[in-house]
């Protein structure tokens, strides 16, 4: 199998269990708290997890959301799921500024402005303690 989120964290592990990890996305220098919530077993669509699967990985989520929102207070969170390129089931968790390079549009649209990258020091650290908040 050839899937990136099967073999690749791609950034900083904050949570793993045996279901699913929360990392902190470290290749997306605009957004630098951009996580990911990814199942780890390989799965493309939510309708394919039981209900409580969807459940356990939907709180994950909210409690990366919940996180994201402690530490840093942005203007507003965005959560996609998409899997179009990589078709593994995973939620994209990102904490948006008015004065970012893409608001309010998708930071996937095109850029704005050179926009604020909102850097904090010991991130990934701030953001391990409140998930286990």
């Amino acid at each position: 199998m050839n899937c990136e989120l099967c073999v690749n964290d791609s950034g900083d592990v904050l949570y793993r269990d045996d279901f699913l990890r929360v990392v902190l996305v470290t290749n997306e220098p605009d957004y630098p708290a951009f996580c990911r919530v990814i199942l780890n077993g390989h799965v493309k669509e939510m309708t394919d997890l039981a209900e409580p699967e969807r459940a356990r990985l939907m709180d994950w989520v909210y409690r990366t959301e919940a996180a994201l929102r402690a530490v840093l207070n942005p203007d507003k969170i965005n959560l996609a799921t998409l899997g179009n390129v990589v078709p593994h089931l995973h939620w994209h968790v990102i904490p948006r500024f008015a004065d970012d390079a893409h608001f309010p549009a998708p930071i996937w649209a095109p850029r704005q402005r050179d926009g604020v990258a909102h850097r904090v020091d010991g991130l990934a650290e701030r953001l391990r303690s409140a998930l286990q908040a």
